[in-house]
């Protein structure tokens, strides 16, 4: 299945009213400029959340950014510089989320 996409909300000094959305199994993308963070919201159980970086240095992979979002917390993640975390090819400005439990989550993309 194909990752749910995440709408990417401006932050402006009029103010937003944010938005969030379900985690997905299957994970989540969402386009990026290098000035995006994620807000995650996290229900009852720990949940490990896994920043995709497709580049290679030196012709080693690079570690995935993960980061553990304990229950009933939330993590702000970013930013995500474009030439570590942007998908190659095709999908050249987008970013994978993913999460080892997506029970209880909900994610919201910014912008500043």
């Amino acid at each position: 299945m194909a990752r749910a996409a995440l709408t990417v909300q401006e932050i402006s000094r009029l103010g937003i009213e944010p938005s969030y959305a379900a985690a997905e199994g299957d994970g989540n993308s969402f386009n990026n400029t290098g000035s995006e963070f994620l807000h995650i919201k996290n229900g009852a159980s720990d949940c490990v959340v896994t920043v995709q970086t497709p580049r290679t240095v030196d012709g080693q992979a690079v570690t995935p950014r993960t980061v553990t979002v304990t229950a009933s917390e939330e993590r702000m993640i970013g930013p995500f510089p474009p030439g570590i975390f942007n998908q190659a090819g095709a999908l050249g400005d987008v970013v994978y989320v993913d999460y080892d439990d997506e029970s209880n989550v909900t994610v919201g993309v910014f912008r500043i």
